[in-house]
């Protein structure tokens, strides 16, 4: 029993030992392919023009709401009850428009930037994809993904990373041959 045992666990072990060395890992960050596409500039122009536009009409009602209160601080000792409270209620009423415009406004640019940005991680996965597939990667990691906390990788060799691969293979010359090392 004990040797039935020991064969089947130094098997396990020669297949495992086999199957590592066919493994091949390699890395890229994601963030700064997307940051050094072209595209990447239309999609942050269209993001600040619709976001200029939504600060616009935030500093139209703003200034509106400014000019009730203006005139609530300058009428509202010859106001009766009724129409100070009317005034009152006017002006929270603004204030809740205001905060609301402006919630509206930051979630709908964060659908905006989603919409604009899911076909262009769409087509890097792509390249990501085909460059594992072409060079043999049995995992490709994201070097960023930790970004604010421990990065998923610590240490790996430069040849391993594929980010300038991903570049060519999107038909975009990588922004002067990255050297880029894991974030620590």
């Amino acid at each position: 029993m004990k040797i039935k045992l020991f064969v089947t666990a130094l098997t396990l072990f020669a297949s495992l030992s086999i199957n590592a060395q066919n493994l091949k890992m390699g890395y890229t960050n994601i963030e700064f392919i997307l940051q050094n596409l072209p595209e990447s500039k239309d999609i942050q122009s269209k993001i600040t023009t619709e976001k200029a536009q939504y600060d616009k009409l935030y500093q139209d009602k703003l200034a509106e709401a400014q000019k009730l209160y203006e005139d609530y601080q300058k009428n509202q000792a010859s106001m009766s009850a009724v129409i100070k409270a009317d005034k009152e209620k006017s002006l929270t009423n603004k204030q809740n428009e205001l905060q609301e415009l402006q919630q509206n406004a930051e979630a709908a640019l964060s659908r905006k930037q989603q919409e604009l940005i899911a076909p262009i991680m769409d087509k890097i996965q792509t390249a990501i994809d085909a460059v594992a597939k072409e060079n043999g990667y049995t995992y490709v990691l994201n070097s960023d993904a930790g970004y604010g906390t421990t990065p998923v990788i610590l240490v790996a060799p430069e040849s391993d990373n594929i980010t300038n691969l991903v570049f060519k293979k999107m038909g975009v010359t990588p922004p002067a041959e990255v050297k880029e090392e894991p974030k620590k």
